[in-house]
């Protein structure tokens, strides 16, 4: 049996910025055109269920994989596009991750490259 899910408010409160920044990030980008204009808590659901999986991601790819697999899950039987579609995304998630926990987004690519030469 696997714990429970904690609740938005409960993610809300453990991530803080990270949450908003994220929210904030799928909603310009908009990667299935929900953006009203004024519907910034649409995409929150992902929010919900991609922060907690950021930890085991190590690159910007993983962390696209993660953004589109959440997406495919969330919006089941609705066309969301390639995964490519979440790149920018992606990228942006993946620095305000690094960023909240104090580690330079401009470096990750280049410890990603040592890790994987050796």
């Amino acid at each position: 049996m696997s714990a429970p899910r904690p609740g938005r408010a409960a993610l809300k409160d453990r991530y803080g910025d990270l949450y908003e920044r994220v929210e904030e990030i799928l909603f310009r980008h908009d990667p299935v055109g929900i953006n009203l204009g004024d519907n910034r808590d649409e995409y929150d659901p992902e929010v919900d269920t991609i922060l907690p999986r950021l930890k085991r991601c190590e690159s910007v790819v993983q962390v696209r994989d993660v953004v589109f697999e959440e997406f495919a899950r969330w919006f089941d039987g609705i066309d969301i596009g390639p995964r490519e579609r979440y790149a920018k995304a992606a990228e942006e998630i993946w620095a305000a991750y690094l960023d909240y926990h104090g580690r330079d987004p401009g470096l990750a690519d280049i410890d990603s490259d040592e890790s994987a030469r050796s």
